[in-house]
């Protein structure tokens, strides 16, 4: 009996949270053989209730056993906590299912822990998992799509049924404890759906290897079903089951599907070859189609289909993606223009030189810049941009010698001003913002044109412009407005 066990596919379904439970003690009832049970709550009182193979408390020491209170942080710290006792639990198993009703707080927030535990230990990973009611409220309604974009995550394939659906194929008039066991029953068919392939002996039997060639990567999951009794009931099942409530998409453009189609011994080669025939034409013209097919006396002339459509992108897609979303959680890849980005202007780039609104006279006539008010120097520094950007070292180089010409400027006006004006030339007094606007430039022929221009009263040089000709000249900005006669105070004895 042990050597045979060896060459069976160990499937392990797990059920987390109240929802997930339920499902688990649903599927107990029901009789699914060949696989083993594990139930996993926050809530002690509820998991005494459950006759599930293994049962783990996860909440003994974070919640005393009273649950999670619709929290899902508290359900992922709480089986985080129990970490080693869950990978006990999965061990040896080669798949492995977790069910659990989204929105609440142990299921919600445990789920993605359990699967990414179970993908650890090497075990294809298939998540079924209700969306709630709308009557259950908005609150829990986001926190069951937060959960199961995290869980879609840690999964090889999830399958995802909104219970609004069930609405749609149930009675008006049905119960709210019903309806709540009706999501407990398509749960049950969600998983029995697959094992069935796996440990049922059927007229088309498949092995594990089969479902995890569709299953393994595969993304998101649409499953159908369908049954049907009389005349045509196959093909009718399979039309049923392609526009099952259940779907929240179509199944076209799938590149796999599991098909499983189970009725009695009766059940005709040709009715199920016309089944087949309509799931294939629906999916993808590449799909990878897995049928099987199961024969249960207990269906009497009842034909059931089971349509469970994965990989609505191409082999591979889901697996990039997971790894682009660990390397971005690992750490923050620099995009284009941000940090130590050059061509964008982000860190490292080197700074441009400032360019002045007006150019000066010299700026136009060398190529130079000036900056009025912040700029001094000489001519060779900055005739031309810094080419290495080094706009600190020519910033300070051009305080200090700003600091310099300023001083010896002031020393220039204080003996300009003592001394006796000279009946040949008067020279207005500069204010601070003109002697600080323009750059200091040594050159012959811009210093003659600016003697030129001081003044034009002026019939020979004077003893401020013999100092100031030894000293760099400053240029006077062409848009610096001139005044005119009748603004200058002119002695009597000039005009």
């Amino acid at each position: 009996m042990d050597g045979s066990q060896n060459y069976l596919a160990v499937i392990k379904v797990v059920g987390i949270g109240g929802g997930g439970v339920n499902a688990v003690n649903r599927m107990i009832e029901s009789g699914l053989k060949g696989v083993e049970f594990i139930a996993i709550n926050t809530d002690a009182q509820a998991l005494l209730m459950s006759d599930a193979d293994v049962k783990l408390d996860v909440g003994k020491e974070l919640t005393r056993g009273l649950g999670a209170g619709a929290d899902p942080e508290v359900g992922r710290r709480a089986a985080e906590d129990h970490k080693e006792e869950i990978q006990e639990a999965l061990k040896g198993a080669d798949m492995v299912f977790v069910t659990a009703g989204e929105g609440g707080g142990t299921g919600t927030g445990g789920a993605p822990v359990v699967a990414s535990i179970a993908r650890e230990i090497g075990a294809l990973t298939i998540g079924v998992v209700t969306r709630p009611f709308t009557f259950e409220g908005r609150r829990r309604s986001t926190q069951a799509e937060s959960g199961i974009e995290t869980l879609q995550a840690e999964v090889d394939t999830l399958i995802t049924i909104p219970n609004d659906k069930l609405l749609q194929i149930a009675d008006a008039k049905i119960s709210m404890l019903d309806a709540f066991k009706h999501a407990d029953q398509v749960l049950l068919q969600g998983v029995s759906g697959i094992t069935d392939l796996i440990t049922t002996p059927g007229l088309i039997n498949l092995d594990f290897a089969d479902v995890k060639s569709v299953m393994q990567d595969a993304g998101t999951a649409l499953m159908g079903i369908g049954s049907a009794r009389g005349d045509d009931r196959a093909l009718q099942a399979a039309e049923l089951a392609v526009s099952s409530p259940l779907l929240e998409a179509s199944i076209d453009g799938a590149y796999g599907v599991l098909l499983s189609i189970q009725g009695g011994t009766d059940l005709g080669l040709v009715e199920v070859s016309e089944a087949a025939r309509l799931i294939q034409e629906a999916a993808h013209p590449d799909a990878n189609i897995i049928f099987g097919s199961v024969i249960d006396d207990a269906l009497g002339d009842e034909v059931r289909v089971t349509v469970i459509a994965a990989g609505f992108e191409p082999k591979g897609a889901k697996k990039q993606a997971d790894e682009a979303r660990a390397q971005q959680q690992a750490g923050r890849v620099p995009s284009s223009g941000g940090y130590g980005s050059s061509a964008a202007g982000g860190y490292g780039q080197s700074r441009p030189a400032a360019q002045p609104a007006q150019p000066s006279r010299y700026a136009q006539q060398s190529g130079g810049y000036t900056q009025p008010s912040t700029q001094y120097g000489s001519s060779e520094q900055f005739s031309q941009p810094s080419a290495q950007g080094d706009y600190a070292q020519d910033r300070q180089q051009d305080q200090q010698s700003s600091a310099s010409q300023y001083e010896q400027q002031g020393q220039q006006n204080q003996f300009a001003q003592s001394a006796p004006s000279a009946p040949a030339a008067y020279v207005p007094s500069a204010s601070p913002q003109n002697r600080m606007e323009s750059d200091s430039v040594d050159r012959d022929d811009e210093t003659d044109q600016d003697q030129q221009h001081s003044s034009p009263y002026s019939s020979g040089p004077s003893r401020a412009q013999e100092q100031q000709k030894r000293q760099p000249s400053v240029p006077t900005i062409d848009e610096q407005p001139r005044r005119s006669d009748d603004d200058l105070d002119i002695p009597d004895f000039l005009k």
